[in-house]
């Protein structure tokens, strides 16, 4: 990670004083309990002590703010600084910034009583989606010339794609039921990004070969495209669990899988994973793209 990345990772961690200072300044302004649930009207339907709601605002947002920082030094071991790495740290400041949001909206409706608009959140969903195209763009390559194909591949997951839309229903109602509408604004772009996860794993991925190397495409869109003369070698191997699936990977490594069985390429750009039910399968279209550039 550059040094820029690092100040950028360490700003976020300003959300936390800056919360507990706007508790702080209007403390004794506030009333015992203050209304921290709110209707899709904005009026208040939940209440929390002063105390509490301090402690829950600040302990959602050290929750993200630790997670976020433990991936931001993953990038700093990896020293990754493509368009990627930037488009993850953007989403992270844009979660941060919407908890913080959340924050100061429920101590300026027990100081005011002026409703809470619940546009604000939403308003940040075009950057998400911007954000995460800039990722899913990082590392694509160059467009590879036209060639015939010689062999496709697709490797998709309906089991996974339903694990994740269930898991986003069941954070969506949770986050519903919260006492402290910065938890769930917070969750607004996690959701989105929950939702594009099932739409990937239902999708899946295509890997087209040809001779002029690989692409990897997934909803119409290509991901990546590997010259032939890019790739050094390629084995099979295992994908664990807790490495997580869809399109993962930081700085030089990318991987594009739904379960543990993938085939790890070797490129001059870096490593690339490709999941498959069946990975010898990719191995022999591989060796086909070799023979064929000989």
């Amino acid at each position: 990670m550059t040094r820029r990345m690092q100040i950028i990772t360490w700003l976020m961690w300003l959300v936390l004083p800056l919360t507990a200072l706007r508790y702080w300044w209007a403390w004794d302004r506030l009333p015992a309990r203050l209304a921290t649930h709110f209707n899709a009207a904005g009026q208040p339907n939940g209440w929390m002590t002063r105390e509490a709601a301090l402690e829950f605002g600040l302990g959602m947002t050290l929750l993200f703010l630790v997670v976020f920082t433990a991936i931001s030094y993953v990038l700093q071991k990896q020293k990754a600084s493509d368009a990627g790495s930037w488009a993850l740290l953007g989403l992270f400041g844009v979660v941060v910034g919407v908890i913080h949001q959340g924050n100061s909206s429920i101590i300026h409706y027990n100081l005011t009583g002026r409703p809470i608009g619940l546009i604000t959140p939403f308003a940040f969903i075009p950057v998400v989606i911007v954000l995460l195209v800039i990722f899913l763009g990082a590392k694509r390559g160059k467009a590879l010339p036209d060639a015939a194909v010689i062999a496709e591949e697709k490797h998709a997951s309906l089991i996974m794609g339903f694990i994740v839309l269930i898991a986003l229903v069941g954070a969506l109602a949770a986050f519903s039921q919260v006492s402290n509408p910065a938890a769930r604004w917070g969750a607004v772009p996690v959701g989105l990004a929950l939702g594009l996860v099932a739409a990937f794993a239902w999708s899946g991925f295509q890997y087209r070969f040809s001779p002029a190397g690989l692409e990897i495409r997934t909803l119409g869109c290509r991901l990546r495209s590997i010259a032939a003369e890019e790739i050094q070698d390629y084995s099979i191997g295992t994908w664990s669990f807790w490495r997580g699936y869809g399109v993962r990977g930081i700085g030089s490594c990318r991987a594009y899988v739904w379960g543990n069985k993938v085939v790890h390429i070797r490129t001059t750009q870096g490593d690339v994973y490709l999941g498959h039910d069946e990975p010898e399968k990719i191995v022999h279209d591989l060796d086909m793209v070799r023979q064929l550039v000989r």
